[in-house]
């Protein structure tokens, strides 16, 4: 089994992107199936079909679904839910508003990814494709099994066998607030689930991260931070598609502009991902939408090959805590000598020099209060050291 998870900013053409591999999945006989979730939901659109929150048949070997948030929340988290409901309603919170915060912080869009873990237990697809919301949701989707572990380990937890906190909020609002052994077990479930996703997210054979960028350098800037989270929590990224470019066969000298700055711009793609695979996607001459558009899409990017199979394994670039309190942002740079390296810090920007090439870094937000006090470079591995200004 295969997910593929196409991620990038609101607007770049993920959708598109995400129905034609699915249709190519499914035209060499994957049993296959693409669900959105991003709350903009826009894949239906994509196929000309009628999506709901559950799947339902698009083409042969090929079924399609757009995650809805309330009805996901009711599928996996109900029963834990109605009890965290009725208890606040109990202590005079208008009904709609306990529904409303009866759900841990993230959770309405971490119910999207129990999905994941339901096709991949019951093995009910050869091919998972993910159309994911806009990145900085699909960066807390992606961190939600951690964080909300985090909050049941320090909150929840405590309620069992009447022997925490929440006991002791009992006695003082007089009131009986420790969850059923039934609602524990059920969020206990919950929460093991998600770390089960988290796992199938950052097994490589598993999971393929793609990020969808246009040449335009504000979508480039926010897709590098968003590679270097992802490195962060151990996902892999395969591939990255540089969509809507627009093709050189254009003549018309209104379009000229926008050619010469895609064309500089496809250098800083290069200078930022590689040496992921990057694929260049031509701005059709239509809109795509229906099945001969997205076959056509498909095949300028995949041409003949399988869109399943792995297109990069490693990290090109991560970040390491160290003991006294700094992180090394570790680079990975074979056949380069130290005499060649150059480091430059400017914000949040880091411009790496090796021989005649240039890399240009954005920084994850834990390192920008930092500034580089040195470096190491050994078996080809350059490990920045940043720690607080002074």
């Amino acid at each position: 089994m295969r997910i593929l998870l196409y991620t990038g900013k609101g607007g770049v053409g993920k959708t598109s992107i995400a129905a034609s591999t699915a249709l190519r999945c499914a035209d060499l006989g994957y049993k296959t199936i693409v669900l959105s979730t991003d709350t903009a939901h826009s894949l239906g659109d994509s196929l000309e079909i009628e999506l709901g929150p559950e799947p339902i048949p698009v083409t042969d070997n090929l079924w399609g679904q757009e995650v809805d948030v309330h009805h996901s929340i009711a599928t996996y988290w109900g029963r834990f839910q109605e009890y965290m409901t009725s208890l606040l309603t109990r202590q005079g919170v208008e009904q709609i508003v306990a529904n409303e915060v009866a759900i841990i912080p993230g959770l309405d869009e971490g119910a999207s990814l129990l999905w994941l873990n339901r096709y991949v237990t019951e093995k009910e697809y050869d091919v998972i494709v993910v159309d994911a919301a806009p990145t900085a949701e699909t960066l807390r989707l992606l961190s939600l099994p951690e964080t909300g572990r985090w909050w049941y380990e320090r909150l929840l937890a405590l309620g069992k066998g009447f022997k925490g906190t929440l006991g002791v909020l009992s006695r003082t609002i007089g009131g009986s607030v420790v969850p059923n052994n039934g609602a524990l077990e059920a969020v206990d479930q919950l929460f093991k689930n998600l770390e089960d996703v988290r796992q199938l997210l950052s097994d490589p054979a598993m999971t393929s991260i793609r990020l969808v960028i246009n040449a335009e350098k504000m979508v480039i800037k926010e897709t590098q931070r968003t590679y270097t989270y992802l490195n962060l929590y151990g996902y892999n990224t395969d591939a990255v598609v540089c969509n809507r470019l627009i093709p050189d066969s254009v003549r018309d000298p209104y379009f000229s502009a926008w050619k010469e700055l895609h064309a500089r711009n496809q250098e800083l793609i290069k200078e930022a991902f590689e040496p992921l695979p990057i694929i260049m996607l031509p701005l059709f001459d239509s809109e795509v939408v229906g099945f001969e558009d997205l076959r056509r899409m498909a095949q300028s990017l995949f041409e003949d090959h399988d869109p399943t199979q792995l297109m990069f394994k490693g990290r090109a670039h991560w970040v390491e805590p160290r003991d006294d309190g700094g992180y090394d942002l570790v680079i990975q740079l074979p056949f380069i000598e130290k005499s060649e390296l150059q480091l430059h810090q400017k914000g949040d920007e880091l411009t790496l020099r090796a021989g005649a090439y240039r890399r240009n870094f954005i920084l994850p937000r834990m390192l920008w209060n930092r500034v580089v006090t040195g470096a190491g470079f050994v078996d080809g591995l350059l490990r920045v050291h940043f720690s607080v200004q002074d």
